[in-house]
């Protein structure tokens, strides 16, 4: 049975929304059946044309979407721009609608409070991070859960990108203008940092203690940092290394991560995303492959080994979790997944984020 799905905002023209669209659709788990998907009419008339959305499910503002649709829907998709995912997140849970928010679950500090505050225990709401739901990423959380790198003392984690110094037919890219102002979080570790932060709690399950970071602008658009170094310090005392950045020329989306144990390491790299490097104490290194213990699952396997998963693709296998714990939900469950994250782990990322430009601005370390 598919679980039926409305979209605000995603329209054909944003950032994320066709990715939304096709995992969402993927494995037949959801239906997209209404939405509100831009506040310019040809924009969203054309993307529910484009989806096959019926006219009279298409909504010029959220309010009469809300008032329509909130009794229809097993749930609703945030994806509009992160500073205003506040507003469409807190009327979704005032109202008693399942969310799924598109990560970063707010822009600030303030606004993340203003969910906790409607938030309930009655309450449904998932924040995607679609990079753990790739395979390999999985096949290596696994491994570590099973103690085959031993104990975890270092993650070196990178996701470096070169859109603010692209030049391409005689002019520069832009950006899209929000994007091109910096609140209390620099947009930049709401758009890429919590992607880190969210795989390092992913694969080890530890949790953040102290930050220090140095930020950087490299590129034309001079408001906004553009490249950020953070150095965090874990749990059990593991540490990790992030950078991120988006003016890193030969990188298109760098996504690299190194896991270093007592007994072993490990490699995964999102541009080839069908391998997994391990490497152990008596010098051997082995490169795994899909058809491993996770990956060996029929629900992450549309097609055999060889024929390269991607992002999409890893972005489906998280749209599954998430119908999967939504049913448990409404069967009277806590709704729970082991790879679906809420609130409490996009506020822990935001109060990271905004610990580091603290960190920043004081030329220290910063505890959480």
């Amino acid at each position: 049975m598919s679980l039926s799905l409305g979209f605000i905002g995603g329209g054909i023209n944003s950032a994320v929304g066709q990715a939304h669209y096709c995992a969402s659709q993927m494995d037949k788990r959801w239906d997209l059946c209404a939405g509100v998907f831009s506040k310019y009419p040809e924009t969203n008339l054309e993307t529910a044309q484009a989806w096959g959305v019926s006219p009279d499910r298409i909504y010029p503002d959220m309010d009469q979407f809300l008032h329509d649709e909130q009794q229809q829907l097993d749930a609703v998709v945030v994806l509009t721009p992160t500073p205003s995912h506040a507003n469409a997140v807190c009327k979704l849970l005032e109202r008693g609608v399942p969310v799924i928010c598109e990560k970063a679950l707010t822009a600030s500090i303030a606004d993340l409070e203003r969910i906790q505050r409607v938030q309930r225990p009655d309450s449904f709401l998932a924040v995607t991070y679609n990079y753990s739901g790739y395979p390999m990423v999985r096949e290596l959380r696994q491994r570590i859960e099973a103690g085959e790198l031993g104990k975890i003392y270092q993650i070196q984690i990178e996701m470096p990108a070169d859109v603010y110094l692209q030049f391409k037919r005689g002019a520069y890219l832009t950006p899209q203008s929000w994007r091109l102002e910096d609140g209390e979080i620099p947009t930049i570790l709401l758009d890429l940092g919590v992607h880190l932060h969210h795989l390092c709690h992913f694969l080890t399950g530890l949790n953040p203690q102290e930050v220090n970071a140095d930020y950087h602008n490299y590129s034309r658009f001079k408001e906004v940092v553009d490249d950020a170094h953070l150095w965090v310090k874990y749990e059990q005392g593991m540490n990790a290394s992030m950078w991120m950045s988006k003016t890193a020329l030969g990188h298109r989306n760098g996504l690299r991560v190194r896991v270093y144990g007592e007994q072993g390491s490990a490699e995964w790299y999102q541009m080839d995303p069908e391998h997994l490097v391990l490497s152990d104490q008596q010098g051997r290194r082995v490169t795994l492959d899909r058809g491993c213990e996770v990956d060996d699952w029929l629900m992450y396997e549309r097609f055999k080994p060889g024929h390269p998963i991607g992002f999409v693709e890893a972005f489906a296998n998280l749209y599954g979790d998430i119908a999967d714990a939504l049913m448990d939900f409404q069967q009277g469950g806590a709704g729970t997944h082991p790879y679906v994250y809420g609130l409490e782990h996009a506020a822990q990322g935001l109060y990271l984020m905004r610990s580091a430009t603290v960190a920043h601005q004081m030329r220290r370390w910063v505890s959480l």
